[in-house]
């Protein structure tokens, strides 16, 4: 036994074998050839040894492989922070946690300089970029995938809909803190109960300073501002481009008096589609809307008596 020992003890050290430690500019490469040198070594002494298994080296290329393909997943916004050795554990931390930022790496060292400055990216590296995105659609506007979230920012969902279009309705509003809110009314209509659902998050948010970006699954709520749908209609007497009335102008009324004041970003996000956040919202509009007694939207029966 002490032979091996001294065997063992008496390698050269891995710079003399062609490997160069990674803050010196090694890589994974070059400590695998290491490693096959270190196991070679082995593999001609236990061959002299009796009853040497020559089976037990056959392990070396699963060694290799996983070796090869190892990476450092570096989570710099999530649940947790930090860097993590599988995809799974990882995945957990940053699955949707609605402005995570996490990407990997073939190195600790350029996960740790990930960490340290999430913008950092190194040019000669290989490295795959695993940001987090919503689902694409095929068509028609969509969240970019490079979606940049404000540091600090205020993260809100919001959703609503009524039963039948018009019918009982809700809506729910749901912070990334936890907190939430959700009301409803007897008879009302989805584009109503979305648009509450923004006013309500807005209204809870009245005097914050930090960068708010709020998520909703409605098309019409989040293009009514962000294209400026709802300021021409106001400027028209509420009346779209083909002298047709805008509804709703009650809530785009409140909606557009919220808006000076607060620093914020509306974002579309697919409904359905598995982002928990979006669907604890769905979940709060469906089960108000579904509460007896609720109260009367008054804004939309005066709309209706309006019109008849």
């Amino acid at each position: 036994m002490h032979k091996l020992f001294n065997r063992l003890f008496c390698l050269p050290p891995p710079c003399f074998l062609g490997y160069r430690a990674p803050e010196t500019g090694g890589n994974m490469l070059q400590l695998i050839r290491y490693c096959f040198n270190i196991l070679h070594r082995l593999h001609i002494y236990f061959k002299k040894q009796p009853n040497f298994d020559t089976q037990m080296f056959l392990y070396i290329p699963f060694f290799c492989s996983y070796s090869l393909t190892m990476k450092f997943y570096a989570v710099a916004r999530g649940r947790r922070t930090g860097i993590f050795t599988s995809w799974p554990d990882a995945e957990r931390q940053v699955k949707g946690f609605a402005g995570a930022r996490f990407k990997s790496f073939k190195t600790k060292q350029e996960a740790l300089a990930f960490l340290e400055d999430p913008s950092y990216t190194n040019s000669a590296s290989s490295t795959k970029n695993i940001g987090f995105a919503p689902p694409k659609k095929k068509s028609g506007h969509r969240q970019p995938a490079d979606y940049e979230y404000p540091e600090n920012a205020v993260m809100v969902y919001t959703d609503g809909g009524a039963i039948g279009n018009p019918g009982p309705g809700g809506y729910g509003v749901v912070f990334e803190t936890g907190e939430s809110f959700s009301g409803g009314f007897n008879l009302t209509t989805n584009n109503r109960m979305e648009l509450l659902a923004v006013i309500v998050a807005l209204e809870a948010l009245e005097g914050e300073t930090r960068p708010i970006c709020l998520h909703s699954d409605s098309r019409y709520v989040v293009n009514g501002i962000t294209k400026n749908w709802a300021k021409a209609w106001k400027r028209r007497g509420w009346k779209k481009s083909d002298g047709t009335p805008a509804m709703n102008p009650d809530l785009w009324q409140r909606l557009l008096d919220l808006l000076p004041d607060l620093d914020i970003r509306f974002i579309w996000v697919k409904g359905h589609a598995g982002n928990p956040l979006n669907e604890a919202c769905d979940h709060l509009a469906n089960s108000t809307a579904r509460m007896p007694g609720l109260p009367d939207d008054t804004g939309y029966l005066k709309s209706r008596k309006n019109s008849a």
